[in-house]
């Protein structure tokens, strides 16, 4: 029984310090990718023509301006949940689930409103096609991040009564 205690509190102390400082550092590195390494990826993707390439690029650095913003708030509720999860409340859970639908809501709102400037700029097709790779590349941050942090109570699932 001890043991199983010793990891228990082992295992909320390694998420709570990864979430801590790795959660910042994968904040760096995703912005980094997301950055000029993204851009780049963007561009092949798109392979839009040169007068093309010149009407997207405005959308796309307003886009990734508010993307970017966006990412630091998802990163700072999941910081948040980390310092909380071991003695998280009722209060609390209410406010990072509010955040956290929020955030996700705003990320809606932003390709749609992205969308709008980009079917403008290169037409319908291309802007799908933004959409599409922008879509994607979010689902699988997001399903990177599910699988790093516990749910709520799961690792108190582990103690012995």
């Amino acid at each position: 029984m001890k043991k199983l205690s010793l990891i228990l509190v082992m295992a909320v102390a390694s998420f709570s310090s990864y979430a801590q400082s790795s959660f910042k550092e994968d904040v760096d590195v995703v912005q980094s990718i997301y950055g000029k390494s993204k851009s780049d990826l963007v561009k092949e993707y798109m392979n839009l023509s040169d007068t093309q390439s010149v009407a997207f690029t405005k959308v796309y650095d307003d886009y990734e301006a508010e993307r970017k913003a966006l990412g630091q708030t998802k990163f700072q509720l999941i910081n948040d949940y980390a310092t909380n999860y071991a003695t998280l409340t009722d209060a609390k859970a209410d406010e990072l689930a509010k955040g956290a639908l929020k955030n996700n809501l705003n990320y809606e709102k932003l390709y749609t409103k992205t969308y709008g400037k980009a079917k403008k700029a290169i037409g319908s097709i291309n802007a799908a096609k933004f959409i599409q790779l922008e879509v994607y590349l979010q689902t699988t941050i997001r399903d990177e991040i599910q699988n790093a942090i516990p749910f709520i109570g799961e690792l108190d699932k582990t103690k012995v009564q």
